[in-house]
This record gives C-alpha cells, structure tokens and sequence, in this order.
C-alpha cells in the first residue's frame, strides 16, 4: 500500500464517511483509516442492546460503503498517532501514512466527569461492542432472575435522547414481553430507573416535548428521578446527590461523551469536552490543512452557536468539509459551514415519539412522531439491506407484534451463570454479517 495520499481521513463514522465519499465522487485519493471494517448507525444501539434490532440493521461494512468510489481506500488499522504538522498517521503496527491533507473524525468516548466507579461498573452506549455487551448482560440477569426468584434493577444515567430512548425499550421490554414469555411475575420484579442532575428529560426541547415524554416513560413504567446526580456508581447500584442509594445489578451510563487520547495527544488546543474549536470552515486553529469533523470538534452555526453532537450536523459538515477540500486542493476560496438545522428527535416508545423540526421547531407529539421518527431514521440508514433488516424487525416489533425470539450473544454454560451478570466479557471484534441482537427477548426480533 502507498503511504502518501491527498487525503486521510480518520474515522469511519457519519462524518468521515460523508467527508470521504463526497471527495471519492469527485475523484480525490482518499485513504480512510477506521479500528473497525464497519460502519456503525449510532442513534438505534440501544435497539440493538434491547434487541428491537439486529446488528446487521446498524452496521454495514466500509468496503461496500465504497465499493463504488475506486479512489476511496479502506485500511482496517487502529491509530495510535497523528502528527497534524507533518500531516502524519501512525497506526499501532508501526506504520506511518502521510496525507496533504488530514481529516480527523475519530468521534469520542463516555464521558463518567470522574464520577468514582463509572468506568468500571457502567455500561457506556457507543459501539456496536457496548450494544452487545449490554444485551449479553440484561440477558443472563433475566434468566438469572427467572432461575432464583432475583430483583431485576437497571438505572440508566442520562435524560438526553440516549438515555430517554433506553429507558423507553427496557421499560417496554418488561411491561409487554417479560410479563408475557416470562411470566408477570418476574415483570413485577423488574424496575428502569432513570437518573440525570437536571430537572426534566430532553433537557434541549421544549417544555411540551418535556413534559409528554416523562408522562409516557412514567406510563410503561420508568422510575425518574431527575434533578439529581449520581456521585458514585458501585457494582451493586448507584448512590445520588441527595443521599440515597437505587439499588440495580446494571447500570447504563448515557451521560456525555468527551474526546478521546488521540485528540488530546494531537497537539491541538482544546475546548469544552476536550473538543477542538474548529474555525468556521471546520479547520482546526493554528494549522494548516487539518480539518476536525464530528464529535471531535465543536462546530458552530452561523450566529457563533455551538451545534449539538449530532449525526445530522456531522454528516453535513463530513461533506461541507470536503468542498472546502476540493478548493484547497485546486487553489480554491474556502467557505464557512453552514448547517441546515432539522431539528431533534427522540422515541419515547412504541407509538411515542416528539420531534421537533426544523429551525422553527415544528412540534409533534405521540403517533405522527413515532412515525416520522421510523421514516427518519430508515432513510438515514447506510446501505438497501440494513433498511431492509430495520424495516422488516419494525414492522414485526410494532405492528405484528410477531412472537418475540429470544436472543444471546454468545454462549451461556453454567460457568457464565456464575458470572457478576453486570460485567460480561464478550469479545471486542465483533462480526458483522447476520448477527442478532443480544439483550432482552423483544417483538422486534
């Protein structure tokens, strides 16, 4: 393989996939380094963790992302440095690849804010890894429970859209699923707690959205406790400000990401979650020809607003990015970003939804939103066969409400029953072809 290209992108997410296909299609020698072979569909892992979904639904291999862009190479390989002087890539087998230009997408990792025991008792939701090693858990703790007549207690930290979302298809989990192929007894066992330091959940909509989104989670039974934080998460529970203690055997961490060590080694100045503040053409400051793209960057909108980490605002500037490229590389003018807002989504859960859209923040509420957000969302999908996949669970989880299958990412001897069911081990290279998902047995399978 050559080890000099026109461009590097770092990143095999929304924005480094949007940034490197839009320069494929214009021809540009592009070389895309990613830890992974896949491309992930962040916003449905916790269907994947819930089993609503499979992972073939939310993940599709990069090589078939590109396949039809000849100039787009992929390199399976983890990075263990850049250098944004000598526009420089090292991987972790010693390799060293150089770009005129480099693109650095790299996304980011949990962000605990140095709560005692978060790191090592939570359950981040970022990857495909974390989706199934948190389905793998919340299925032996069932069966486990169902085997000793044992409390089923999960909290979820987080009252953005992830933790929202997650509380939402447990909670659902239990009320129309455990209580059925289970038995209601081990349902009235089962308790979703939901925990954030702000007084109300989608703390970024409207009071409305608010307000209709914890009236549904309080229906299918969710615990909220909002309006105080979590000071320590320990493996037999989580203890809050106020000085109580939930007592839960898995605990979901979706409380903020930060950057991650390979922004913070890259000499790059850095802002609020260890981001870089990139200039309005989403260059990085104080560098040349180094662009800073997703949730490794804070980007802002016209008015000088910082813009929310999310996979619309990144997927825009991965291909705004790469206009500014094409003029860098052809002695061209760069031009600032300029971000379409289509406002936020969030399931609440089946047949529950707000959206707010666009920039006058339409709002919906219940069943039209439900259904924008499963059009949204296909539509954002990667590739004909996970829409396909995604389609074919929704409409079996939703509206047939076909038997539920359950599920179990690996296998389960009487060694693992043994096992702390709040920290299984699962493998860290996970396939890709038509894996299920793990967690929960759920319609939507």
């Amino acid at each position: 393989m050559d080890d000099s290209y026109q461009v590097i992108v770092v990143g095999g997410g929304f924005a480094g996939v949007a940034a490197a296909k839009e320069l494929g299609r214009k021809g540009v020698r592009v070389l895309l380094i990613d830890s992974n072979n896949y491309h992930q569909f962040q916003p449905l892992l916790y269907q994947v963790a819930t089993s609503q979904i499979g992972v073939s639904a939310i993940a599709r291999p990069l090589r078939s992302v590109f396949r039809r862009y000849k100039s787009v190479k992929v390199l399976t390989a983890k990075v263990s440095s850049v250098d944004t002087a000598r526009k420089t890539v090292t991987t972790t087998d010693g390799r060293t690849l150089r770009g005129q230009i480099l693109v650095l997408a790299v996304g980011a990792v949990p962000n605990f804010f140095n709560t005692p025991g978060a790191e090592e008792h939570a359950y981040p939701l970022y990857s495909v890894t974390d989706a199934t090693k948190l389905g793998t858990g919340l299925t032996r703790l069932l069966d486990q429970a169902d085997r000793n007549d044992g409390m089923v207690d999960v909290v979820v930290v987080g009252g953005g859209p992830t933790g929202v979302e997650t509380a939402g298809a447990m909670a659902e989990n239990v009320k129309y699923v455990v209580r059925k192929y289970f038995s209601p007894e081990l349902a009235s066992r089962c308790r979703v707690h939901l925990v954030d330091m702000v007084p109300s959940v989608l703390n970024a909509f409207s009071k409305k959205s608010q307000a209709y989104a914890a009236e549904h989670l309080g229906k299918v039974g969710v615990q909220l406790r909002m309006g105080v934080g979590v000071t320590e998460v320990r493996a037999d529970g989580v203890s809050l400000a106020d000085g109580t203690f939930i007592p839960a055997q898995i605990v979901v961490w979706a409380g903020g990401l930060k950057a991650g060590d390979l922004i913070s080694g890259s000499g790059l100045a850095q802002g609020r979650g260890g981001r870089i503040d990139v200039r309005p053409d989403l260059t990085a400051p104080d560098v040349d020809g180094v662009y800073v793209l997703g949730d490794a960057a804070n980007i802002t909108d016209d008015a000088g607003n910082k813009l929310p980490q999310l996979g619309s605002v990144a997927q825009q500037a991965g291909k705004w990015a790469a206009h500014n490229i094409i003029a860098d590389l052809n002695g061209g003018t760069r031009k600032p970003f300029h971000y379409v807002d289509k406002g936020y989504m969030a399931m609440v859960g089946r047949g529950a939804a707000v959206a707010e859209l666009g920039r006058k923040r339409y709002q919906l509420q219940g069943t039209l939103a439900f259904l924008s957000w499963l059009l949204v969302h296909l539509a954002l999908l990667s590739g004909i066969q996970q829409k396909v996949r995604a389609l074919f669970s929704w409409l079996n989880g939703y509206i047939l409400h076909s038997p539920a299958q359950v599920v179990v990412s690996g296998p389960v001897d009487r060694a693992m029953e043994d096992e702390d069911p709040a920290r299984p081990d699962t493998p860290e290279k996970l396939p890709v072809g038509e894996q299920p998902g793990a967690g929960l047995p759920s319609a939507g399978q």
